[in-house]
Parts: C-alpha cells; structure tokens; sequence
C-alpha cells in the first residue's frame, strides 16, 4: 500500500495535555502488525467504542460546556421542549395509546430526557401521564448520571429499563449517526482506492490499497456519486444495519433523526468537500487529524442522508419528510417557549438572555440550524404533515 501525504491543521489551543491512550494506541499497533494495515471504519470503531478504552466507554464529560462538544440538548432545555411538542402530535396520530414508550439512542446525561418530560408538563400534554423512557447508551454506567438526574428532577417515574422490544412509540437519535464508523475513500490514479490505517515511525498514517469490500464503489454507484481525481471522501456502511435494527425496534410510531448532514449529490460534491467531512473534536476545538488524540476525542463524519433514506425504505419506514433544524424549532414554535421562559416566574434576566444566546445558535444556519430533521414512521398517519413540518411545507418546499 502506498503512504497518502495530507496537511493536518494543527488545533489552535494547545492540547498538548490531552494526548492519547497509550493502551488504546497499542493496542491498534498490534492489530496492524498481526495483520497488516486496517480500514478506517475499523480505527474509529476502536477508538469511540472500544469496551475497555474507547472515547465513549469513559466515565468522563463528553457533551456539554465541561466536555469536548456542546449539543443542542445540552446547550438548553427549549430543544427538548420543542421535541417533546412533536412527540405529542405522534401519540395523537397514533390513537393516544395508553403506553407511548420513548427510545433514546445516545442519551447521554438526560438533558434531552428531562426537557422532553418537562417540557410536557409545562405544555399541559396528556402525554406526560403516559409517556415512558428508555435511554440506550453504550456503556451502562453512564445512564446512572442520567437515571440521578430524572431523579433529582423529580421525573424518575418515567424511567424503564429497555427490553429490545419493538415499542409503540418514538425513537430518537440526536448528533448518533454522525459518529459512526466510516470507511475512508480517494480516487487516485483515475481509480476508486480506499485510505487504510498503517503504523509508520512512530505514528499511524494513511496509505492506499483496493477497497476492502465492494460495497463502497456500490453505495456510491447507486446514488450516481463520480468523484475527481484526488478527492477524498468518508462512506458510512454502518448506516444500513443500524436503520435496520432500530427499524425493527419500532412496532408503530416515529423515527426522529437530528444530526448534521447532507443528500449524496452535496455530501460528495468535489468542489465544496474535496478532503471530506472527517473531523475531530476535544475540548471544544475542532481538527482534522483523527490520529491526534486516539481515544480522548470525538471523531465524527457528515451524514448521507440519501443512504439513510434508502436504508430505511428498505427497513419498511415511511419516509414522513425531511427538514433543517431551524424550520423544524421554528414550526413547534420555540419562539414562543422563549416567551413564556421570559415571562415566568422566578426568570432572571441571565437566565433568559443564555436561553435567548442558546436558541438563536440553533437557529442559526451557519451553525446548528442547518442540521437536518429527518423523520420517519411506522403504521403513523402522515397527513397532515408532521407539525415539526410546517414551516418547510408552508414555504413550498414540500417535504
């Protein structure tokens, strides 16, 4: 295989503290040296979610202001309260079950978990005597956190540990696929190479060899990606079997999917991404080398929204449409959330002004607003359009 020379842009902040860990790193140069250079999907998958060592196995702050990123649940609770109105207009679609289980993949600390119930209660939702939790995570010790903070909230009752059955219901999943494995990919030499990862001088770089399956040239032929001589690109095929095993997890109900991204057609298009979408993130800071700090920082990958659409079509989900962030916080009326915060109770002026700072963020779309919303359903009656919507639909835009 041959070495791939790319410029790294070195973090602003000095990180030099962080570093990596050293068992993860060996633990990587071992697997090479048994067996030669490995794919990329196989590096990420062992630095996020190694059992032992991987970034999202720690105990450790990850999202939030005291970790390496900051999500819209975690930058204030109107996110939640705006999802916890679409969830409403799911269990009205669905007849008002008497049990509407809400599954959570990534949740993280709860923040979404305790604004969605709060944000019921405050809006005066029936849903809110029936509505059931079950958080997912990775590692089990981490929902303990979230489990201390329904409590301490007064919101516990909701809590119920998940049997993997197919639920009636919801499952949601903000900031989840982005962080899946992904395959790393360049035309080179007029011929579709894929980047593997191989141990040199005391680093890992990347080198070039045939694409380990033929699946990548397969998912790009099928959404007509041509990519250039020298263009570089991330295939996420974890995309398909992870559509799939939710797909199956929901008897009838809502899919939500919150999470930056793009359909195949902008996702590859050379002149906007000629390096890809790979990035890294710790501490609040934001990089392009993935060898960096090896299982101490996130490393994410733009979505393909077209892949995901396809996987879950083939999944038995109703595509029920897609939106940005901002028109999505826009059609459940976040404004008026902020509005009723400003004028309640107890409300501070810093309060309201860091929950004002927090919205516009994820209005605005040069940053958070232009996530998409990408919504799905299972025996749910799509008309009239989901509420979360309307926006897009009143603009013309269809969905």
């Amino acid at each position: 295989m041959d070495p791939i020379v790319g410029l790294r842009r070195v973090p602003a902040a000095d990180l030099a503290a962080v570093g990596s860990d050293q068992v993860l790193v060996d633990r990587l140069r071992g697997e090479i040296a048994a067996g030669g250079p490995i794919t990329f999907a196989r590096f990420m998958d062992v630095a996020l979610y190694d059992p032992e060592r991987g970034y999202y196995r720690s105990e450790d702050a990850r999202p939030g202001r005291e970790g390496d990123f900051l999500t819209a649940p975690e930058a204030h609770p109107i996110f939640g309260q705006v999802v916890a109105r679409q969830l409403d207009d799911a269990w009205v679609r669905l007849g008002r079950p008497d049990r509407f289980v809400v599954r959570e993949h990534g949740a993280g600390t709860g923040a979404l978990a305790a604004a969605i119930l709060d944000g019921l209660r405050s809006d005066g939702s029936d849903l809110a005597a029936t509505i059931r939790y079950r958080p997912v995570e990775v590692d089990d010790r981490r929902l303990s956190a979230l489990r201390d903070r329904l409590t301490a909230a007064g919101r516990a009752g909701a809590l119920e540990e998940d049997d993997g059955r197919p639920i009636v219901g919801a499952i949601l999943a903000n900031e989840v696929l982005d962080a899946l494995p992904v395959h790393r990919v360049a035309v080179l030499g007029g011929r579709l190479r894929e980047l593997f990862v191989d141990w040199r001088d005391g680093a890992f770089i990347d080198v070039a060899g045939e694409p380990s399956t033929p699946a990548l040239a397969a998912r790009l032929e099928a959404e007509n990606v041509s990519m250039v001589e020298g263009q570089r690109a991330e295939v996420c095929l974890a995309i398909d079997g992870w559509i799939a095993d939710v797909a199956a997890g929901l008897a009838r109900g809502l899919l939500l999917l919150v999470d930056y991204g793009h359909p195949a057609a902008e996702l590859y298009d050379a002149g906007r991404r000629p390096g890809g979408t790979l990035r890294a993130y710790v501490r609040h800071t934001v990089h392009d080398d993935p060898y960096r700090h090896v299982g101490r920082q996130d490393l994410t990958a733009h979505v393909d929204v077209t892949a995901v659409e396809r996987a879950a079509a083939r999944a038995g989900l109703d595509r029920l449409g897609l939106t940005t962030q901002a028109e999505f916080l826009a059609s459940l009326e976040a404004g008026e959330l902020l509005v009723r915060l400003q004028s309640g109770p107890g409300t501070t002026l810093a309060a309201y002004l860091e929950a004002r700072s927090a919205l516009a963020r994820m209005l605005d779309p040069a940053a958070m607003g232009r996530f998409r919303v990408m919504l799905f359903g299972k025996g749910l009656e799509p008309q009239p359009p989901l509420r979360g919507l309307s926006v897009r639909i009143a603009r013309g835009e269809g969905e």
